[in-house]
């Protein structure tokens, strides 16, 4: 399963994806954790110093575009395949259980509690004024749109503040979406953006309230956001404790913290796989693309990547050619 951690600069969206992460793989599941916030703390909230991270996905990205490209007829070149390009007959897709995929043996290592990190990376001094983050996220969108998840298998991405995820179709890359809410005006204030947006793709989502002191900011939560409030985790001594970089574990937890997070993973493990759904979206935000800026940016017409003989699925395709 993917899952994506949304919600307002501030919310404890990043604290929330390392602590998910870190509670899912301590129940024996494969979890690699992605950074694809502009501001890279994932590592740090994962217990990793800054010279231990992974190289940087987003500083790569001619590299991961040959690897999984492989000999698919449709892509002409690297330099022709874009965030949106979907996979193919001769593309290399990627599995969480691979032993000798460079993709994950080459951007990803292990942290403290068990999940493995990757990340998009920060800008660099020649990105300054010149670049978008935009062309560093897709980077994790290609990666996700290569991917062969199966049973037992999750990756959790912490994605950039606000809406942002909207300029490009990386929000329907995802099973769930978790947002992470405050209990204030502006900590909804994203919801009702998500919300909006995602209605008209069928992108599912669940409100998690964060930093919660009482039942009156459950209530407040409930009111504005109904249905959709799945849980909330109450204001916590030891999550402030990592978050300032004191010894923890998931042991410190309160226990209605602790409960909150198996309320999570129940809710994303009962959400169902749509294979169909995925690959559609794919192909469709792949040809808007195409249409918008990238036929000019390659001087292709990228409709031609689109494999219609192609059917998304880990039972119904294979992982290489």
């Amino acid at each position: 399963m993917r899952v994506a951690f949304v919600g307002k600069g501030g919310s404890g969206k990043t604290t929330l994806s390392a602590l998910f992460a870190r509670y899912t793989a301590s129940r024996g599941a494969s979890v690699v954790a992605v950074d694809a916030d502009i501001n890279q703390h994932l590592g740090m909230a994962l217990g990793l110093d800054e010279g231990a991270l992974p190289r940087p996905m987003g500083s790569h990205l001619t590299e991961i575009k040959e690897y999984l490209r492989g000999d698919n007829p449709r892509i002409s070149s690297a330099s022709a395949m874009v965030k949106t390009t979907p996979p193919g007959r001769g593309s290399r897709l990627l599995r969480l259980d691979a032993q000798d995929d460079p993709i994950h043996t080459g951007f990803s290592v292990a942290t403290p509690e068990g999940p493995r990190l990757m990340v998009t990376g920060p800008f660099s001094e020649d990105d300054l004024g010149v670049a978008c983050y935009h062309s560093k996220v897709g980077a994790v969108e290609l990666y996700l749109n290569h991917l062969v998840d199966g049973a037992g298998e999750y990756v959790v991405v912490d994605m950039t503040a606000g809406a942002d995820s909207f300029a490009s179709g990386l929000f329907t890359r995802f099973d769930l979406t978790f947002l992470v809410a405050e209990p204030t005006r502006q900590g909804v204030s994203v919801y009702r953006q998500y919300r909006d947006y995602a209605a008209d793709y069928d992108v599912p989502i669940a409100v998690v309230g964060n930093k919660v002191h009482g039942p009156d900011d459950v209530a407040f939560l409930r009111d504005q956001v109904g249905d959709d409030l799945l849980v909330c985790l109450e204001h916590s001594a030891a999550i402030r404790a990592m978050e300032q970089g004191r010894p923890f574990t998931l042991g410190d937890l309160e226990p209605a913290n602790a409960a909150a997070l198996a309320t999570i993973l129940g809710r994303l493990d009962a959400q169902e796989k749509d294979w169909d759904r995925f690959g559609r979206q794919a192909v469709l935000f792949h040809l808007r693309n195409a249409e918008a800026w990238a036929n000019r940016a390659t001087g292709e017409d990228l409709a031609a990547q689109v494999d219609p003989g192609f059917v998304f699925g880990p039972t119904r395709v294979s992982l290489s050619r």
